[in-house]
């Protein structure tokens, strides 16, 4: 991946001095979007203090109070018009330009949908000197999930702290995915999953590319170690993500702690709700219970938080961050900031300047495009969610994906399955079959003959616990044996204790099963060897899982977007 560089675009310089730059942008109603005007801006400039001061102030109140819109409109190059402010488009007497003007900021909108708590842009090509874009380096394609008509986005916080002091500890730091979620739109743009995947997750992290550096791979490491650390850049979390569901991403989004602070403090602050009062000395949050509207370092603060509530970890840190995002994307469909210029141009150039992408959607352009297309998902429509996790047995300060649990969502995600309960017509029509990334694993040198095996069918086909224990004696597994039938499961799963990984790899392989079925378990010992538990997704031994889960595990988390009465909960 090469070094991040700013796009090109209209320099500040392009704006007039003195006058507001949203008075420079106007309507254009060939193509119901705005463009710049420097003409029309020193038109309304120089036309509205003289209109204003011809007037008593009373009754220049009375019109600002009450009048539905009637300025004069000063005519552009090439039919567009320029509305005095660029305002009077968004009112009553203006409905089809008002509905221009919808399609315009729905965009801006949109990408404040993907990005949540740190992303959002403009589409005045003024701002793509804002934009930082780095070229990302994912490998061959025959290595990387199966494309598809879904969109998939990566959106990565990062907890940096270069260029700011000592303020949040750790000075200097590089940061690593503090933060990290994966926004799936449905093929049909109907519905929306956004999956948050904790930083104390412990995964295998690819060999990745930065530039001319190869930076060697990890069998087994922490989630957020796949930025930053050894010199990771956010295409190496980016194939470790891919690796990790098996899902195909389209692009990535990149934050840092500035983002939260400017984007809130842009809107007019996010409301969040505390069950009870919270006073974190670590993130410096101090919050009675009840509803709060935050912004600037409250809001950081907010998302920062984790040791005054629930369980003091990442995990009940989690849903804070999906109540703000949530409340974020609330508040921009909801105020009036997508109906004045002003406020979009303050917001955009505060987020433009916190955000980070890869270079296919490193203009306003490209991303006002990728913009208008999200923007179709309806916020009751967004389900989030986290990825089903269990305490790694090795650590308990560690976290290990939970068997059947992971690897049912991950399917179902690949697969287009949406977890909101939408209207079976807006369902995708044909839902793409799960990534090949999941694909069965390399076969790990292990002495087969010892390692002990037990087969359990919860696939509800009769024999398949048999059939798969004699396929593993046929490859040398000499100690496999079929058990009793497990509970029923969507998908396979391949368990081993502590020091046994290697083991349960070899097993998944034998059996075609994919890389994400391997688990450690904290209930097995040593004495108890390999379980794999066989699911529907299950067909014969050697022979990739063809399935696709049709419901989601049972008893996930999750925030629905819409949900106004989240609030975070004191550590008991």
């Amino acid at each position: 991946m090469n070094s991040g560089h700013r796009s090109r675009g209209d320099s500040a310089d392009s704006i007039t001095p003195g006058v507001d730059p949203a008075d420079q942008w106007v309507l254009d109603p060939a193509t119901g979007e705005f463009r710049l005007d420097l003409e029309a801006g020193r038109r309304d400039s120089a036309a509205r203090p003289r209109a204003a001061s011809a007037r008593p102030r009373a009754e220049r109140r009375e019109e600002t109070a009450g009048s539905t819109g009637s300025r004069a409109a000063a005519r552009g190059a090439k039919g567009a018009t320029a509305v005095a402010g660029g305002r009077a488009a968004r009112r009553k007497g203006h409905s089809t330009r008002g509905r221009r003007a919808l399609k315009w900021t729905a965009g801006t909108l949109g990408l404040v949908l993907v990005a949540g708590c740190g992303g959002a842009y403009y589409v005045y090509q003024h701002f793509n000197n804002n934009i930082s874009s780095v070229k990302v380096q994912v490998g061959d394609d025959s290595e990387r999930p199966q494309a598809t008509d879904a969109l998939n986005i990566l959106v990565i916080g990062t907890d940096s702290r270069v260029g700011l002091g000592r303020e949040y500890g750790d000075e200097g730091s590089t940061g690593h995915a503090d933060t990290t979620l994966l926004f799936h739109i449905s093929k049909d743009r109907s519905n929306a999953t956004v999956l948050s995947i904790p930083r104390d997750l412990m995964v295998p992290i690819p060999e990745c590319k930065t530039g001319n550096k190869t930076i060697p791979g990890a069998a087994r490491a922490m989630f957020n170690t796949s930025l930053g650390q050894d010199g990771r850049d956010p295409g190496c979390t980016w194939k470790t993500v891919e690796k990790l569901t098996g899902v195909r991403i389209n692009h990535f989004m990149m934050v840092n702690f500035e983002a939260v602070k400017t984007l809130s403090t842009a809107v007019g602050g996010v409301e969040v709700c505390a069950a009870t009062d919270i006073n974190d000395p670590y993130s410096h949050l101090k919050m009675t219970a009840g509803r709060h509207v935050v912004q600037g370092e409250e809001a950081l603060a907010f998302v920062r938080t984790r040791h005054a509530v629930g369980f003091g970890g990442d995990l009940t840190r989690i849903p804070l961050q999906q109540q703000f995002i949530s409340s974020m994307i609330r508040k921009m469909k909801s105020s009036d900031t997508l109906t004045s210029p002003t406020k979009l141009w303050d917001l955009a150039d505060a987020a433009t300047k916190a955000l980070t992408v890869d270079d296919g959607i490193g203009s306003v352009n490209k991303l006002k495009d990728l913009a208008l297309d999200i923007s179709r998902v309806d916020t009751k429509n967004i389900t989030f969610t986290t990825v089903p996790v269990i305490d790694d047995p090795a650590d308990k300060d560690r976290l290990v994906l939970k068997p059947n649990d992971a690897q049912q969502l991950f399917a179902m995600i690949a697969a287009d399955r949406s977890l909101t309960d939408v209207p079976q017509q807006e369902q995708s029509a044909s839902p793409e079959p799960a990534a090949p990334s999941s694909s069965a694993p390399a076969a790990p040198q292990v002495d087969a003959a010892g390692v002990k095996v037990t087969v359990r069918n919860g696939s509800g086909a009769s024999g398949q616990a048999s059939k798969a224990a004699t396929t593993l004696q046929g490859k040398g597994f000499a100690l496999a044996v079929a058990g009793n039938n497990a509970d029923a499961a969507a998908t396979s799963a391949v368990t081993y204790p502590a020091g046994h990984e290697d083991e349960a790899q070899a097993v998944a392989a034998a059996l075609g099963l994919p890389a994400t079925a391997v688990q450690a378990s904290s209930r097995l010992g040593a004495k108890d060897g390999v379980v794999v538990v066989l699911g529907k997704d299950f067909t014969a031994a050697g022979s990739a899982p063809s399935a696709v889960p049709t419901e989601a595990p049972k008893d996930i988390q999750r925030v629905q977007a819409d949900d106004t009465n989240v609030c975070a909960s004191k550590a008991k």
